[in-house]
Order: C-alpha cells, then structure tokens, then sequence
C-alpha cells in the first residue's frame, strides 16, 4: 500500500472507497447524503481523519477494541512476533502463542473447559460449537440429536449456521429458506417486565418457556445457546444472572449442551471477565472473538469441556474425529495480540478500574430516565443502552421509517463522537482506556442528540 499523500483528503478517499467498496450493515444509497468517513490513524479512545476532525470511539470500533487505538503494549508483541513467525498451519503443527494462550485461556475461562478450537471470527466460533455439539451426540450413538433452542431476540452471527439459531428479525428474515430449523424459547429480557417486578424475578419467570421447550424437546436437541446477560445486536436488552444459573441446572436435567455465546459479553464488557461468572456457572462450550485480541487481529475461540473432546478421541478408522478447519486456525499473530491483551488485564487491575468508569456512565445518564421519549436506561458493566420510545408509558416505539437513532448518530458526528445506534437504542461500549472526562463528553453529546432526534 502506497503511504497517503499530505494532500490526501477526506473527499479524495470516500471517492476512491465509494467506486470499489461495499460496507458491512449499510445501504450504500445512504452515502449519497452521508459521506463515509476515512481514518488516517488512530490513538487511545480517538480516531483521526484526513481532514483533522477526532471522533471518540464510544462503541470500540464494533465492540473489539478493549485498550485503545495503537495500544504501546500489544504494537510491541506484534513487532516481535512479525521478526519470527506470521502464520504456519496448525494441522500437524504447532507454535508457542497458540499453546501459550490456550494454557492462559484454559486457566482464566469457567472451570471445566479444558480444550481450544481456534478460527477466525465470531459466527465461525459459533458455527464450530454447533458443529462439535452435533458431532458430540452422534459419535455418542444419539442420531435424533440434530436441533438447537436459542433465545427469542438473539444474534449469533451472519453465517449460515450462526444466522439460523439467531432471531434478529432484520438479520434472519430474508435468510430464511436457506436456514437450519431450530427451536425458540422466550427472550430473558426484563425489558417488559411488570410494574414492581425485579430484574431476577422477571427473568426467572420468563425461564418456564424454556423449561417447557426442553421438556418436550430435549431427545433432539443438541445444545441450547445463549449470549450471557445481554443481547448485544438484539437493541442490548438485557437479563438477571438466575436466568443463566436455572438454564445450567435444565441442561444438565435434560441431558443437552449449554453453548454460551460471549463473543461480545466476554473480557470485562459486563463487570466480570466472563458473564458466565455473574451466574457461577460454566458452560460445555464457550464461543469467545472480539476482545479477545484487544480489536487488533481476526480470531476466536470455541473451548470445549474434557467431556466432549473425549467424545472425539479415537482410532482413526472409527471416523470420529471432529471435521472442521481453517486456514489461519491458531494464527501466531492473532494469539500474540490475545496474550499482549491477557497480559494487560492481569498487570493493570483493569476489572476493578473499569467499576469506577462503569460508575461514571450511569452517573452521568441518571438524568436520561426523565426524558420524556426514554424508555429505559439499562447497565450491564461498561455496556449502557438507553431506549428511545414516541410513548414513555406505554413503551410504544417511533416508527422504525423515522430513523431517530440515525439523527442521534449523525449529531454525534458532529461533536466528535463515534456512536452507532441499534435503530433507537443508544449505547455505550467504549474501551476501557476512556477517562471519566471523556465519558461526560460522550454522554453530553448523546444528550444533545437525543433531544434533537426526539423533536416532533
């Protein structure tokens, strides 16, 4: 790649991006109007365009950034690990980075996952657990074993495999003849929950259409899968951890896996360093990607319980050895930048810093409940969704063709602040390098926005 030209501007790289590029969850039509943004560099919470403007990273760039843009710590790791090895396959091979980040991941994960499968992406981790999960009851002599129950609301990727056990109507829907068919039970969200009714009694409650799917389902069900307390993609509606303790306890009952889904929840986002730990719970298979490498390289992780590797361990006539691979499976580079990031949570107290930013944020949007077209302002940790609704009492939403969460974005923008709605929830996930100065910038701005984008 040629270096960009001090002459290099904004409009010269959107015109250049705009005759080549398709983006990702975007209807291009829309940049006729909106210019697509071009970032020459990146530090801390700031990214830079070519134009001199800085926008705060409020969302870490897609959920994945955990320590900042050019992060000292991790650019050093990768430096040296770029002088030894880039890439050698992991089919018959072996190399430091994966073997050491498998023995850390092993250690710091819910007790009982004992086994890492590494690809590439998020929906590939999901797509690897669903596959092993299947593979697990059929090498068990359990061929019925073909269906998977996830929540109503969830989002578990854009593969196939992954797209088919979500439930995002706007995701799912035109997908749909291509899909597996799977089984859905009630979302957990406390969202609606009754008047007076707590987050843990709503959730709990919500559980018996769960208990019921299982019940009438369980002989050919493989796995349940579910993300832990929050629904990212699904408007981050969130839940109370007895939904996770009472699911363990079924799953067990009803003799199928438990498939936890933290892709997004994972490395500190809700508090802890898994959400699973808020449930004191362990899954059979964990799906963990974006943070994963501080949001610098490509790569996830599907561990696995010693139960179910087993099931796979065998003479090689027997063909039950798991069918399943990638080309930068165990990537030195990805797994350098994944033990860069662990290394980073154990020597900084990041969980116990990240309670006072977690503070910070729910100080700082108390006054969001009493606007008038919020619903809700719900918290998980340093995730922080607020709810835009037409009606507060009744929780009747704007009509979905008003597009407010898109004026509260581009409001942002221009105060410097990067946030991109979910339709009309707001949200907050920002590295966990922010300062509490900048959180009250962002959650200004968010203010600002919402009061514009509420207008009649």
């Amino acid at each position: 790649m040629s270096p960009p030209g001090n002459n290099t501007t904004n409009h010269d790289l959107m015109q250049r991006d705009l005759s080549v590029l398709w983006h990702p969850c975007t209807q291009m039509k829309d940049h006729e109007t909106v210019p697509v943004i071009p970032i020459k560099q990146g530090k801390g919470v700031w990214l830079e365009d070519f134009d001199g403007n800085r926008y705060l990273d409020a969302i870490s760039s897609w959920w994945v950034n955990l320590f900042g843009h050019a992060n000292p710590y991790i650019n050093a790791a990768l430096v040296d690990q770029l002088s030894t090895l880039e890439h050698v396959i992991l089919a018959g091979f072996t190399h430091q980075p994966a073997v050491e980040l498998s023995e850390r991941l092993v250690q710091i994960t819910p007790p009982t996952l004992t086994r890492c499968f590494y690809a590439d992406n998020g929906s590939s981790a999901v797509e690897v657990a669903l596959k092993m999960s299947y593979h697990y009851w059929r090498n068990q002599g359990c061929p019925r074993k073909t269906k998977f129950i996830s929540l109503a609301n969830s989002y578990h990727g854009e593969t196939l495999g992954a797209l088919a056990v979500g439930n995002v109507a706007l995701y799912k829907e035109t997908y749909k003849p291509l899909l597996l068919e799977t089984l859905t039970a009630a979302s957990p969200d406390c969202y609606y929950r009754e008047h007076g009714e707590s987050w843990a009694d709503c959730s709990q409650r919500l559980f018996a259409d769960m208990r019921q799917t299982l019940e009438q389902h369980s002989e050919e069900v493989c796995a349940v899968i579910v993300e832990p307390l929050v629904q990212c993609a699904g408007n981050m509606r969130m839940y109370d951890p007895i939904y996770l303790r009472l699911l363990r306890e079924a799953c067990d009952q009803f003799n199928v896996h438990l498939i936890a889904d933290e892709i997004a929840v994972g490395f500190g986002r809700t508090g802890t360093l898994f959400a699973c730990e808020q449930a004191d719970i362990s899954p059979d298979l964990l799906c963990l990607s974006k943070g994963l490498t501080g949001g610098y390289l490509p790569l996830s992780v599907t561990l696995a319980t010693d139960n179910i590797y087993q099931a796979f361990y065998d003479d090689y006539q027997n063909l039950t050895a798991f069918l399943h691979s990638h080309s930068y499976t165990g990537n030195p580079l990805g797994c350098r930048a994944a033990l860069a990031t662990l290394d980073i949570f154990r020597d900084e107290n990041v969980l116990e810093k990240n309670k006072q930013l977690a503070r910070t944020m729910r100080e700082s949007t108390k006054h969001f409940n009493e606007h008038p077209h919020v619903a809700e302002v719900r918290q998980h940790g340093m995730i922080l969704a607020i709810e835009l609704v037409q009606d507060k009492q009744s929780r009747k939403p704007f009509p979905w063709q008003e597009r407010r969460g898109r004026k509260v974005y581009l409001h942002a923008l221009k105060k410097g602040v990067l946030l991109r709605p979910l339709g009309d929830v707001i949200y907050f996930m920002p590295p966990y390098v922010i300062t509490e100065e900048q959180i009250h910038h962002m959650t200004n701005v968010a203010w600002e926005g919402i009061q514009l984008a509420t207008q009649a």
